[in-house]
């Protein structure tokens, strides 16, 4: 059975499929037709809405895969038109990586030798807009409404670098932080392939550049792609290669301490409560930094949301009894935080109630679970939907209660975009 047959097995429309996923028909069109897949959150809400287990879903999946490979000669059929935002954003990233390929191959007195004049301003202005988007995108409640502005950006980079005969090292450092927040637009909408490239991407720029902090933080963000997906180890990997990046870089910020703190939730992952609190606990030693350790842009961590990355830590480790208290003083500072961040929030909230269903607490599921659902609708955050389809593999039982039920089933229809 495929899954066009089961999804009219249970009386469901394409329409209605797609109404209950929170994607538009065509999406499920594709999928029935094997042209694409699921993203990985999706395929949780897919499996519930069909009555099915994942491991089903992913034989049918396996099924509709070799089918239409089969039916368009091993080629999809269903490629964006060249006016796509993804393929244009795409395109832009190869642009980028072909010209600053080109670029980085001149001999360094020759390129400075050419610097004065061509390029004579062009890297500060673009490091002042740089700068201005990654404060916009910080108070956007909808990230992907910075995406088309992002675009654009990219599209003037390239035309500066393909003109550029001088030091292209400013220019790439700019191109770098650009591509950071290109993948956290992608990352933040559920689009892990586009911002895996970006951040790959993002670090053989900043490698071409030099700059190993801007390179470091791009493999911390690459290391969230493989969290997302449980494969912990994988991501220890990434962030032990950042670890040795950040100590080439400058010492005044805190990149090291920013790595630290995402190398315990990778310890955590992998359930080592020792390696995990000896990271939290470098990652606090942020606060002995005496000079700015931040830039607002590729670089925002001040050590403030430590203690809800604590009490998430502790959530993942099962020591309840040392995260509840901790979540409930991060969720405190997220109520009094200028500018709060719905994403900041709906993170502890989904959190403090994880606890609850490990608890086994309707309750406390439901007061902090319906209240994050409320965020992520409000701000359309693929992280905080992807966070609360996490918690409904915490319900067990408390399925069985018909409130905790309806919430599963609300976290279910969240758009991730």
């Amino acid at each position: 059975m495929g899954l066009a047959e089961r999804r009219k097995t249970l009386g469901y429309s394409q329409e209605k499929l797609a109404g209950l996923l929170g994607v538009d028909r065509t999406t499920v069109g594709r999928w029935e037709s094997g042209r694409i897949e699921p993203q990985p959150p999706q395929r949780r809400g897919l499996a519930i809405a069909l009555e099915v287990s994942l491991q089903e879903l992913d034989a049918l999946l396996t099924e509709l895969r070799a089918a239409g490979q089969e039916a368009t000669g091993q080629q999809s059929s269903d490629h964006p038109s060249a006016g796509d935002p993804d393929e244009m954003i795409r395109r832009e990233f190869l642009r980028i990586i072909t010209v600053s390929g080109a670029l980085t191959a001149l001999p360094v007195d020759e390129a400075e030798a050419l610097t004065e004049g061509v390029l004579r301003g062009m890297p500060a202005d673009f490091e002042r807009m740089n700068s201005h988007l990654w404060q916009v995108y910080q108070l956007a409640r909808s990230k992907g409404s910075v995406y088309p502005v992002i675009r654009d950006q990219l599209t003037t980079l390239n035309e500066a670098l393909a003109a550029s005969r001088g030091s292209s090292r400013p220019l790439l450092s700019a191109a770098a932080d650009l591509l950071q927040m290109a993948g956290e637009v992608a990352f933040d909408g559920n689009r892990y392939t586009d911002a895996a490239a970006s951040y790959s991407l993002a670090a053989s720029v900043s490698k071409d550049a030099g700059t190993y902090d801007l390179w470091a933080c791009a493999l911390v963000r690459h290391a969230y792609v493989d969290m997302s997906e449980q494969r912990y180890r994988q991501a220890a990997q990434m962030l032990g290669a950042a670890e040795r990046l950040a100590g080439r870089g400058d010492r005044d910020l805190s990149t090291r301490h920013w790595v630290a703190s995402v190398q315990a939730e990778a310890y955590a992952g992998l359930g080592d409560l020792t390696a995990c609190e000896r990271a939290l606990n470098q990652a606090e030693k942020v606060r002995d930094l005496t000079t700015e350790g931040t830039n607002g842009g590729w670089l925002r961590f001040d050590g403030t949301r430590l203690a809800e990355e604590r009490g998430a830590r502790y959530v993942q480790l099962g020591r309840l009894d040392l995260a509840e208290a901790t979540l409930k003083t991060a969720l405190a500072q997220t109520a009094l935080a200028s500018g709060q961040s719905y994403r900041r929030r709906g993170a502890v909230l989904t959190s403090l109630a994880a606890i609850g269903a490990k608890r086994r607490d309707p309750d406390q599921v439901l007061a902090y679970g319906r209240e994050a659902v409320s965020l992520a609708r409000a701000s359309a955050s693929g992280y905080v939907a992807r966070r609360l389809q996490a918690l409904c593999d915490e319900f067990g039982p408390l399925s069985r209660d018909h409130r905790v039920a309806e919430l599963g089933a609300e976290i279910a229809t969240l758009s991730t975009p």
